[in-house]
């Protein structure tokens, strides 16, 4: 399987990367710079591509079976308070980001899209969505510790998955548990849909490297198409 990645050099993207070539499958990895990449790997190009730009990006389609996209504005792995000042700056960059990839995949209808998203589209009950709630969304910011201005860039995710569920291509959307940073691969977790999975303590939680697996999971059987899903402990 050839699989593009957005956002290759990010959190999730580079571990997307990792467990895609250690699955046996090619890889075209995007960055906004790949000519700073130094990549010794076998089964992987870099290239860069701009996620905002429909035409731009269905010039890379050809030859790909899954694009997953983890676009963030900014390099978060590399500095989490830019990417942070950039989505609240302009929280619409998301949807425009779906956008485009949706346009894009007007030329390559067949070829599977899989973005990253985040976590505050879920329901924390059914019918109650943490990003609708300013209490329950500025409680979470808190215990995170991300300033409470966050909250636009969080419905700003939320806003791109409802331009993708307006969509009949083949899209799949993944929130990542609310508490998700490096770690292990476990290759042991759950799997939901529009509700965070919990752990025994409550906690919706995964490595970054859980999340990889999940993502690529999902791009070899695909479960999820024009459909949501999660993972967590």
């Amino acid at each position: 399987m050839h699989i593009g990645v957005i956002g290759a050099t990010g959190t999730i993207g580079s571990r997307v990367v990792t467990e895609a070539l250690g699955r046996g499958h090619r890889v075209t990895a995007f960055s906004r710079d790949p000519a700073q990449i130094h990549e010794d790997r076998e089964n992987i190009a870099w290239k860069g591509v701009d996620v905002l730009d429909a035409d731009d990006i269905a010039a890379v389609l050809p030859g790909l079976d899954v694009l997953i996209s983890g676009f963030q504005p900014g390099n978060a792995a590399k500095d989490i308070t830019d990417t942070v000042q950039r989505s609240i700056a302009d929280p619409t960059v998301y949807a425009t980001a779906a956008k485009a990839l949706l346009k894009a995949l007007e030329s390559r209808p067949r070829t599977r899209l899989i973005v990253i998203g985040g976590a505050g589209s879920l329901e924390i009950e059914p019918g109650l969505v943490r990003a609708d709630s300013d209490t329950l969304l500025h409680e979470s910011l808190d215990q995170i510790g991300l300033p409470r201005e966050y909250a636009a860039a969080v419905r700003g995710h939320r806003d791109a998955l409802n331009v993708l569920r307006t969509s009949n291509r083949l899209w799949t959307y993944f929130s990542p548990a609310e508490d998700i940073a490096p770690g292990q691969r476990t290759g042991r977790f759950r799997i939901g849909g529009d509700q965070p999975v919990l752990d025994a303590d409550g906690r919706s939680r995964i490595s970054a490297e859980d999340a990889a697996v999940a993502l690529v999971d999902e791009a070899e059987l695909p479960r999820f198409v024009q459909r949501r899903f999660t993972v967590g402990y």
